[in-house]
């Protein structure tokens, strides 16, 4: 799987009473394949995996399979502390219809590097899908290693890349120095994606997309192309509304902003 260019970090949207909103989820994933999303990402932080029931988990990854049609690739978050636990998600996510995997650290647990490694490489071992690493030490309270990024890397052949949300350049730059060449590094981070780009990264699994799909897709898009004018232009017209959707804990910024766009066209169809 070539991993470029940017992936949306799909919100969950819920009703009135709680439930799951899957005609508003329908709609949000056919903004983002309108808008050239080059893949979906359900089930991460982003979309409050770690509060959804198991049968929503599984109605959230089928239907992205479904509207997705095997066109745009859609990458299944898996995140669990127990190692048995990320297991058996992953199996269902593959079951599901997922084409790769983005599998979150243990989180709470604070596990050694080693313990990582081996969680990692459980899950590896157990799916055949490719699996995208997902290393936001401010959520899980442990941060990845480089090293053991790219031992991972070097040891498991479907661990194809990284969702790297640590926040520091240095690191991305050691994990590309310590991973295969084909290895691939995203950010997890939409206001450092285009420096994170700058050092080697292909691209993002990104929040600020499920408002700007086009625009977000364009930045990395031109940066890929060489037109470094562009891209740094795209980025400097996204960064004022990347850091408003995060001046609270996400996802409230972005679930917010994605109502008030609803409102917007609602009224708009009105008149």
């Amino acid at each position: 799987m070539k991993l470029e260019g940017s992936y949306t970090a799909l919100v969950t949207p819920f009703d009135a009473e709680g439930r799951l909103d899957e005609n508003a989820y329908r709609h949000l994933i056919v903004r983002q394949l309108k808008g050239g999303t080059r893949g979906l990402v359900p089930c991460g932080s982003t979309g409050e995996a770690a509060t959804l029931t198991h049968e929503e988990y599984r109605r959230v990854i089928e239907i992205a399979c479904e509207e997705s049609r095997g066109e745009t690739p859609v990458i299944a978050g898996v995140g669990a502390n127990a190692t048995w636990k990320a297991l058996e998600s992953a199996r269902e996510a593959e079951s599901l219809g997922a084409d790769a995997l983005l599998v979150l650290a243990p989180y709470y647990n604070k596990p050694t590097q080693e313990g990582i490694y081996l969680h990692f490489r459980a899950v590896a071992r157990e799916s055949r899908l490719p699996i995208v690493v997902y290393n936001i030490p401010s959520r899980t309270g442990v941060n990845i290693s480089s090293k053991t990024i790219g031992r991972l890397a070097n040891d498991c052949p479907n661990i194809v890349a990284v969702k790297e949300a640590a926040g520091s350049l240095d690191q991305v730059s050691e994990i590309l120095t310590l991973t295969p060449p084909a290895f691939t590094v995203l950010s997890g981070d939409d206001s450092l994606t285009l420096p994170m780009m700058a050092v080697g990264a292909k691209g993002v699994i990104s929040v600020v997309a499920n408002i700007a799909p086009k625009e977000t897709q364009a930045l990395c898009a031109a940066y890929l192309k060489g037109d470094m004018k562009k891209s740094k232009t795209a980025h400097l017209k996204l960064f004022p509304l990347v850091k408003s959707l995060f001046i609270e804990t996400n996802p409230i910024p972005v679930k917010e902003a994605l109502a008030m766009i609803d409102r917007m066209d609602k009224g708009s169809q009105e008149l």
